[in-house]
């Protein structure tokens, strides 16, 4: 019986790195590519492209609630951040949704070296989870 103890403790998920998700990632929805990066102790996504984008570069976040940003522009902005690295993923983040300009609670994990679930909340059990898939 000792003996199986090794080998179900080899067979643990062993805590992702904190660099595990950095790179580039195409979402489940509207062909956006979401670029996460480093950012301190934690991660972080801006927008890099989307179907919307293609068509207007300049394309500006007109549907936040605070209408002093409305004029900024979607290319670039920051959409994912204030994770905590938590065993095999990243919890407690935020994730701005430009499309109802609200940001929700966010957590996200690896399924494998290719594919990212990020799980997004108005308010847990109420959540949506996306598949997002790495781009090469």
């Amino acid at each position: 019986m000792l003996a199986l103890a090794p080998a179900l403790v080899a067979s643990a998920p062993a805590p992702q790195d904190a660099t595990a998700a950095v790179g580039r990632w195409k979402t489940e929805t509207r062909n956006a590519v979401v670029e996460i990066q480093r950012c301190g102790a934690s991660i972080c996504g801006r927008i890099l492209t989307s179907d919307a984008l293609r068509t207007n570069p300049n394309l500006q976040d007109a549907r936040n609630r605070d209408a002093a940003l409305r004029s900024r522009k979607l290319r670039g902005l920051q959409i994912l951040g204030g994770f905590k690295q938590q065993g095999n993923g990243w919890t407690g983040g935020k994730i701005y949704n430009a499309e109802d300009g609200k940001t929700y609670g966010a957590d996200i994990s690896l399924a494998d070296a290719n594919t990212l679930k990020l799980r997004g909340c108005v308010f847990k059990p109420l959540c949506k989870t996306q598949t997002w898939t790495r781009m090469r």
